[in-house]
């Protein structure tokens, strides 16, 4: 079983900066592919962004240009750099793991297809 454990978010003005982790202890990020959703309320949860187990990364329309994905496989942490937010972009942010055939493609921000999942953490934008 993997613990998925996010930090990093807040309350933060438009057009500024977070920077969420994901941290799993014990865990290697270059056994599983990751993705960071997010969910607000009343809303279907949302896939925002994913990298795989080669670092290349898929990022929702709604974020390109404005967020990053990365891993540190070292450490077993993601992030997930958040930069010119938006209020749009208030939501609770999940990271989560998936086995990657599962999740290649098109069904990379299919929420059902991944098998583990943190706990969240509030991200709000005014």
């Amino acid at each position: 079983h993997v613990q998925l454990v996010e930090s990093g978010g807040g309350s933060v003005q438009a057009g500024g900066s977070l920077r969420l982790s994901c941290e799993a202890p014990g865990y290697t990020y270059d056994t599983y592919c990751m993705g960071w959703f997010r969910q607000a309320p009343g809303k279907e949860r949302e896939g925002v962004a994913g990298i795989d187990t080669d670092g290349s990364t898929r990022y929702a329309d709604s974020v390109k240009g404005r967020f990053t994905i990365s891993k540190d496989n070292a450490k077993d942490t993601l992030y997930l750099q958040m930069n010119s937010l938006k209020p749009e972009d208030t939501a609770m942010y999940y990271c989560a793991a998936a086995i990657c055939v599962w999740v290649r493609g098109h069904r990379v921000f299919d929420a059902s297809r991944y098998n583990y999942w943190g706990q969240g953490t509030q991200v709000t934008v005014s």
